[in-house]
């Protein structure tokens, strides 16, 4: 057992003697660590936020996949935008023909502390995401849902995640708003058959039947109800009165008739979800050693951190209220791990394409395909509970995942700055809890368990004590008083011209991954066939845009660990362009003639820390190629070799002093056009360092 160091705790507070005592003492204390394991989590406490995006929060921010990403998306050329990336979005009649991510500037004028939100329910977000085209965000979602913050406009949330660990690859769990969300949650599940009462599309159970609420209740089983049965304790701290209507269980049957008392109905599940126990009951049960082995938080309106009600300083304010009271006691504290994350992206923008089973074509064919069963993903069933949210054009579509939204894993095991680029959604926070209490929750799909993580990537359960301090974390009470103060909110103005946004520079630590992918195309007559490859442990959506046909949804891909699948494209007038992303990083593209024999291979080399490249001549005719490096260039030195019919060439390059990164273009000058972009990170099992070629401007226009 792992004692605290009172010095270095004392040494750590004095460093910050301005700052709330607790957010110093929640950097400061090490870890209990009796097993090395997740055992030593004796206590997970989840606190679910309200609609803000990834890139609206932390696109500026140096080390995580944001404005400065090296490989935005394609998007269709229409009038007025011709060869853009997703950074650059059309507007509708009567805003400007353009416009771009831009900044809220709170320094400049503090009433964007209080911005307006924009829709965010099922139809509209189906419209922005476009199937994966990403393209319609102001046509749906309003003009100012391009805007984010910069650090100076949210210095909490950026120094917590500078202290913490931040996920830069969280999705909400469904294309829709608060409540359905939420369900993910609490349950795994929206029930998509509509069995149970769902399923759950809009708002429509977010509270009693007296306050509202749906009559007719959802009764498949929660999460808490199976933590329950298994003896695990567990409640929810929140006022009754003032919970934003973010409690979900408040639609379900067993939970109604508890409140109400019905005979036979368990009186404990009213008692532990749906009672009024705020931030003080929270403290007492930390320093009486109550604290429950599960807690859920919901905050007031006001500190929900949603546009309009709140604001990200009124958020920032009641997160260190939370931090306050989980360490009022250290040795809690040294056993605990908070999670904090938004339940949906309001209407705010993110660049990312979220990971999603594959779109289908005007005939019902696959535009991709899955090793995974897809089965619960697809909205198949309308939901007559939510008919607002129903429109018969988006009947089976998927339902996610939704776009990006910061997730902070805020804990004595993982202190220090990191990133962890591992895909999550909400269900990842149940299988967390899969993972240290043995309790299975059947209603998660096949489909989210291959593609989305167990959150076990973001801790160092090994060797936590080892993680860094920290000099500052900023006050927070005086600028809440000030965004409450304000007496409305704003809708802000757009800009002028679209202007790139910009990424500080700069990598940060970043947790190894469990991704080992690979794609490589294989050109035959007048077909390419991309094969996707995954020998990792966990599975991946590889996402594939054919920019001679931009028009066209993207085709997905989900390949299981373990697994391949293939894709075949037509060329195009004899040539073809596709453009391949995947998780962490990882990015292909590949042009060329239909006519042009040369392959390309990776072969990683994960024990000497080295990528070897094979290429290949299929051809009848003597072929160049030459390989040179797109960054890292001070690692990666130019390549070039000349391959006989039926040869094989190969070069190896270190990637020690890269961190593992890669990224190397092949062209040949007998074959023009010829174009095999390869770039990613190799995965050795260790812990590395985010890309340390991203940052600066955003991309705006395409390679």
């Amino acid at each position: 057992m792992t004692s605290l160091d009172r010095r270095g705790f004392l040494m750590a507070a004095a460093t910050a003697a301005a700052l709330p005592p607790a957010i110093a003492r929640a950097r400061a204390i090490d870890a209990d660590v009796r097993t090395g394991t997740i055992k030593d989590v004796e206590h997970v406490v989840i606190f679910m936020q309200e609609n803000r995006s990834f890139d609206h929060y932390f696109g500026s921010m140096a080390g995580v996949r944001g404005f400065g990403d090296r490989f935005p998306i394609p998007v269709p050329d229409t009038d007025g935008l011709k060869n853009a990336t997703v950074w650059t979005q059309l507007n509708k009649p009567p805003g400007l023909p353009l416009i771009a991510p831009f900044h809220l500037n709170t320094v400049q004028t503090f009433a964007h502390m209080r911005v307006e939100g924009t829709p965010h329910l099922w139809p509209d977000a189906q419209g922005a995401w476009n199937e994966g085209r990403m393209n319609h965000w102001p046509v749906t979602k309003t003009e100012h849902s391009m805007g984010y913050y910069k650090a100076a406009d949210a210095p909490f949330q950026f120094a917590l995640a500078e202290a913490f660990t931040l996920c830069d690859a969280y999705h909400c769990s469904i294309l829709s708003g608060t409540n359905p969300n939420r369900l993910f949650l609490w349950t795994g599940t929206n029930d998509p058959t509509g069995r149970d009462g769902g399923p759950g599309m809009a708002n429509s159970h977010d509270r009693f039947v007296s306050a509202g609420g749906h009559a007719r209740s959802y009764s498949w089983t929660s999460y808490v109800e199976r933590l329950d049965k298994a003896g695990v304790s567990w409640r929810l701290y929140q006022d009754m009165a003032d919970n934003f209507t973010d409690n979900p269980l408040a639609g379900f049957k067993a939970f109604r008739e508890s409140y109400d008392k019905v005979p036979g109905s368990d009186p404990r599940l009213a008692e532990r979800a749906l009672t009024t126990r705020m931030l003080d009951g929270l403290r007492e049960d930390v320093v009486t050693g109550k604290l429950p082995q599960v807690s859920y938080i919901i905050a007031r309106a006001a500190d929900s951190e949603h546009p309009g009600p709140s604001s990200p300083a009124q958020g920032a304010d009641f997160t260190a209220q939370v931090l306050d009271a989980l360490t009022a006691d250290p040795k809690v504290w040294a056993k605990t791990a908070l999670f904090v994350m938004f339940d949906e992206n309001d209407g705010f923008f993110d660049h990312a394409p979220p990971p999603a089973p594959p779109s289908r074509d005007a005939s019902g064919g696959l535009l991709g395909a899955s090793t995974t069963d897809t089965a619960g993903e697809y909205h198949l069933v309308a939901s007559t509970a939510d008919p607002q949210a129903e429109r018969p054009e988006l009947m089976g579509r998927p339902y996610g995942l939704g776009p990006r939204v910061p997730m902070y894993v805020i804990s004595p095991w993982s202190r220090g700055g990191w990133v962890d680029s591992e895909v999550f959604d909400h269900t990842s926070v149940i299988r967390f809890l899969e993972t240290r209490f043995g309790v299975l929750e059947p209603n998660i799909t096949p489909w989210r368990r291959t593609v989305c993580g167990d959150l076990t990537s973001a801790f160092d359960f090994k060797t936590p004590n080892d993680a860094p301090f920290f000099e500052s974390l900023p006050k927070t009470a005086e600028t809440a008083a000030r965004a409450r103060a304000l007496p409305g909110r704003t809708a802000p103005p757009t800009p002028a011209l679209p202007e790139a946004p910009i990424q500080a520079a700069g990598a940060r630590p970043s947790r190894a991954l469990p991704y080992r992918l690979d794609a490589g195309a294989q050109v035959t007559g007048e077909t390419v066939t991309l094969t996707f490859a995954n020998t990792g442990k966990a599975g991946a959506v590889f996402h594939v845009y054919d920019r001679l046909a931009l028009d066209l949804p993207p085709r997905r891909y989900t390949v299981g660990a373990g697994k391949r699948l293939q894709g075949v494209w037509a060329a195009r007038a004899g040539a073809y362009d596709l453009w391949v992303l995947g998780p962490a990083g990882f990015h292909r593209h590949m042009t060329g003639q239909a006519t042009q024999p040369l392959e390309a291979l990776l072969a990683p080399q994960r024990s000497t820390d080295s990528l070897t490249l094979v290429l290949r001549n299929t051809g009848k005719s003597a072929i160049e190629a030459k390989v040179s490096p797109q960054a890292y260039a001070d690692a990666h030195t130019p390549w070039t070799a000349t391959l006989a019919p039926g040869d094989t060439a190969t070069h190896t390059w270190p990637l020690k002093a890269t961190g593992g990164w890669y990224d190397l273009a092949v062209t040949s000058p007998t074959a023009p056009g010829f174009l095999r972009r390869l770039a990613g990170r190799i995965e050795t099992g260790r812990d590395s360092v985010s890309d340390p070629a991203m940052g600066g401007a955003a991309r705006m226009t395409r390679a």
